[in-house]
């Protein structure tokens, strides 16, 4: 027989899993010297133990591998090793999805990095349509960071963009205000109190506010002086995207928070 080492060398299983094996009843040594506690493994074992090896390689849990290996039923062991590879091939649609957010987190970050002076111009441009999820709200300003966070809490790996705030008022109000706190997701779903549809495709003008949310005002002065001076017609709901500020990640500085302000507009009629 073999001793514990020489039966880690054979079998390539170290001998702490060698002692956890035989707390779980899965590979059992012949036998134990009862005065040194030493145990003991026969031959015939090691086709046992190379077979742990491969089944552990794909996987398995010990309790899983423990019936496989003690039945005798040949489509029983099939089932059980078709179950564990849709297990495996659920885990792999998972890891593909949280690589898919890792890399739009990450190329996020880079694009703000890559923002040069150019971007904090007033510009025109136009938005693409896209799928969000909204709660229409009430109250202060300040208070669409409790929007945006059940709407992260139910979405999660479905976010596919920064947030946003639509603002529908014509004018500052302190405390009714109508807003509605938004965020670009992937894909739809049925949410209690969350308003999932598409935000359409618009002309804007619009302007990267780069510093704290209390100096907006200012950007907000140069975006509808270039449409009044355009002779543009505003219309709302108009909108503020939060590229960089207070996350969950990036604390951040306030005077490096980046905000767009999106205003929406059309031709007047002696344009």
């Amino acid at each position: 027989m073999f001793s514990v080492g020489e039966f880690s060398r054979v079998t390539g299983i170290t001998v702490k899993a060698l002692r956890l094996y035989h707390e779980q009843q899965l590979l059992i040594p012949s036998h134990i010297d009862p005065q040194t506690g030493y145990r003991y493994y026969h031959e015939s074992l090691i086709e046992r133990a190379r077979a742990i090896v491969y089944l552990r390689n794909l996987e398995l849990p010990i309790e899983q591998i423990k019936l496989i290996l003690n039945s005798t039923d040949d489509d029983h062991i099939l089932t059980a090793m078709q179950s564990h590879q849709q297990t495996i091939e659920a885990r792999i649609r998972e890891l593909c999805s949280v690589a898919r957010s890792l890399e739009h987190f990450i190329s996020q970050e880079r694009r703000v990095s890559a923002m040069t002076p150019t971007h904090f111009d007033v510009q025109e441009k136009s938005t693409s349509a896209m799928l969000i999820a909204g709660i229409r709200m009430k109250g202060h300003y300040s208070e669409c960071g409790k929007g945006f966070s059940k709407i992260f809490r139910s979405f999660g790996r479905f976010v596919s963009g920064p947030p946003m705030m639509l603002h529908y008022d014509t004018e500052y109000k302190e405390n009714d205000a109508d807003f509605e706190a938004c965020i670009p997701v992937k894909q739809s779903k049925t949410v209690e109190g969350i308003n999932v549809r598409e935000l359409p495709a618009m002309q804007c003008v619009t302007l990267v506010h780069k510093g704290p949310y209390e100096k907006l005002s200012d950007s907000y002065a140069k975006v509808f002086k270039y449409v009044n001076d355009k002779g543009y017609i505003a219309s709302s709901p108009t909108r503020e995207i939060y590229i960089k500020g207070p996350g969950m990640i990036f604390r951040g500085n306030p005077k490096n928070y980046l905000t767009e302000i999106q205003i929406p507009v059309q031709l007047s009629s002696a344009g």
